[in-house]
Formats: structure tokens, sequence, C-alpha cells
């Protein structure tokens, strides 16, 4: 699903240029919950905002569901993003201003799905993560892991085949964390979901498959 090839992302810098990555190749089969794991500044977010097409500032070679990424313009990567990936933020990165349900129609109006065929969509997702009685709060009304909750179902609402997270769990109690995580391996496990999550914690790695880990802006 996922192949890197001598991947690096350089800042330009007065004192000389700054590699966030160098030379890092990385292969995710669908399927896999990979973990990336390092210190903080060893690259890890940077990685996962190239693999989530948000970063093109990069050199090297990107396959991603079997597109050349490297060699698509700007539209054609924001196309191959809304068919293939769905995004959990630490930070949630709901709309205040929308409702729960609101929240949730809105990945599905911008892959272009009929209006008529939102509301079942959402109702489904609703449904599956037990959140129908929110549908009508706004997030400010929500804790924070009823919150993620919504993020995460966000993300899975149009059925991506490939969830990228970073620090899922970094604003939630540690009960809430484990439940993120157990969801994320059900959705891992039961629903064949590919999921790339960047962590600083060991237990959250164990739900994964596969650890990569970064130093200095180089796979180790």
């Amino acid at each position: 699903m996922i192949s890197l090839r001598k991947v690096d992302r350089v800042y330009p810098l007065k004192g000389g240029p700054y590699y966030a990555l160098r030379h890092i190749n990385l292969e995710v089969a669908a399927g896999d919950f990979v973990s990336i794991m390092g210190p903080s500044g060893s690259g890890k977010s940077t990685l996962l905002h190239i693999l989530g097409l948000h970063d093109a500032a990069w050199n090297g070679e990107y396959t991603l569901c079997g597109a050349a990424v490297h060699a698509l313009d700007q539209k054609k990567r924001f196309e191959l993003q809304k068919k293939h990936i769905g995004f959990v933020f630490q930070s949630y990165h709901l709309l205040d201003d929308l409702t729960v349900y609101e929240n949730l129609e809105i990945p599905l109006s911008y892959r272009d799905v009929p209006k008529k065929d939102r509301e079942g969509i959402v109702c489904d997702a609703l449904d599956r993560f037990h959140i129908v009685g929110k549908k009508d709060l706004y997030p400010s009304q929500l804790s924070g892991g009823q919150q993620q909750l919504v993020g995460i179902a966000r993300a899975l609402v149009a059925k991506p085949d490939l969830i990228l997270a970073d620090e899922p769990t970094g604003n939630l109690h540690s009960d809430q964390g484990r439940e993120i995580m157990a969801l994320f391996r059900e959705l891992n496990e039961k629903d064949g979901v590919t999921i790339v999550q960047v962590t600083h914690s060991a237990e959250n790695a164990t739900y994964g498959s596969k650890v990569v880990r970064l130093a200095d802006g180089m796979v180790v």
C-alpha cells in the first residue's frame, strides 16, 4: 500500500540545509498496523505529513495504493488523499461550530457522496461508535474521549483504505487511551483497515504489528 524510496525532507536554513528526514525507505502492506516511534525532533510527524500528502516539499519516490505520488500534480495528490486516507489528530480538529452529525457528514461532502446517501452512512457511524445520543451536540459539549471517538468516526466514515493517526491518545487519560487503542486494533483486525500511527507510547505501540523507529531523521 505504501512504498517510500530514498525520501528526504530538507529545510533550507541560513546556516546550511537541515535534514528533517534523510533517505527514508519504508514499506507498509495493506492490513498492517504500524507505529512510528522516536524522540522529539526525530522526524515522526514530518514523515506522517508526507504520508498524508499534506507536505509536498520532499525528494524521493512515494507510491500509495499503486499511484506514484512523486509524479502527480497537486490536484491529483488531493484526489488520491480524498479517496484513500482518513486522519486522526491528537487535538481532535473537530469543527467547533458544527454538531457531531455535521462533523461526520463533512468528509462525505468532500468525496461527492450524494446528500440522499449521507444520512444513512452517518447514522451507521453514529451507531457503530455508540454516539447516537451525541449527534446534536457541539464539540465543546463533549469530553476529550468523546471528541476523539468522533474524530475516529469522522476518519472512517468514508471507508478509507488507510488511517494516519498523530499521537491519537496524547490528550486522553490512560483508561480513555486504552479504549481508543483497543478500537484501533479492532478496526485493523476485523475491518482490515491499514493504520500508521505516530506515538511516544511504548504501550500504544504494542497494539500494532510493526514498529518503525526514527532518530535524527533516519530509520534505525
